[in-house]
């Protein structure tokens, strides 16, 4: 398994990291991608830690946009942030970039400048996306179209929405990754949809150290977990969870460009 979303570099991790990484290999995660904020020195300063502990780790890095409203009038300059935080991390996507219009933490059409100065520079490196959306599908994806000039490619992350925003994502040849949501009882009408979409497009995440999948919620998530994410998975599309762990794996191989 791989866990294609997780946030390794946080500082709720930072007091047993090696035993995190030790339960993450015992339950069969082989890998995992450690997103970054671009602009929070912390994080940054965790990244040879964090490859340390766990040398398959691959790295992501942007602004968020819950952090885009500091770059008001200057998304090139979030854009340049974003880029050295990338050669720092020799990251292998930029992530998380997109919208979120539930909190409303920067103001949208801040959100969106920033947003769209992260997507070109992820072309111009070859790079994918990592794309954090709420409440906002419609100018996500009307973003990615613009900005992205018909290259852009990635993944959007802890997926909740419905079908046709699933198909959306399809349509520009996104992956759709599955958080711990998945799991919750509540959340029937996501595993119908999940259902639905295609094998050699699902990837699977934890978002650790948030959103613990059952029968762990509420307690700090960690990489190891990704598992009952994915069993879920695999169950609602009637597959064997070995066979669901290596479509999920080639997936995300295939996301970040890695032929091995």
């Amino acid at each position: 398994m791989i866990d294609s979303h997780c946030h390794l570099a946080d500082e709720k991790f930072a007091a047993d990291l090696p035993a995190v990484v030790a339960r993450a290999r015992e339950a069969g995660v082989l890998s995992a991608m450690c997103i970054l904020s671009a602009d929070e020195a912390p994080e940054l300063a965790r990244i040879d830690v964090v490859r340390e502990a766990w040398p398959e780790v691959r790295f992501a890095a942007a602004i968020h946009p819950h952090r885009a409203g500091a770059y008001a009038g200057r998304a090139a300059e979030a854009a340049a942030v974003t880029a050295s935080a990338v050669d720092a991390a020799q990251a292998v996507a930029v992530g998380e970039i997109g919208l979120d219009y539930h909190y409303d933490f920067s103001p949208k059409d801040v959100q969106r400048e920033v947003f769209a100065a992260q997507v070109e520079l992820a072309v111009s490196r070859g790079l994918p996306v990592v794309i954090h959306t709420r409440e906002a599908s419609e100018d996500t994806i009307a973003v990615l179209r613009e900005a992205g000039g018909g290259q852009v490619r990635g993944v959007m992350h802890c997926f909740s929405g419905s079908l046709a925003e699933a198909r959306l994502a399809l349509d520009l040849g996104f992956y759709i990754s599955l958080s711990g949501i998945l799991t919750f009882p509540k959340a029937g009408e996501l595993r119908e949809t999940a259902r639905q979409l295609p094998v050699d497009r699902l990837l699977v995440e934890t978002d650790a150290p948030f959103l613990a999948p059952v029968p762990n919620r509420g307690k700090r998530n960690e990489p190891a977990w990704v598992r009952a994410t994915l069993e879920t998975l695999a169950s609602v599309h009637g597959t064997p969870a070995d066979v669901m762990a290596s479509h999920v794996a080639a997936n995300f191989r295939t996301l970040i460009g890695d032929a091995r």
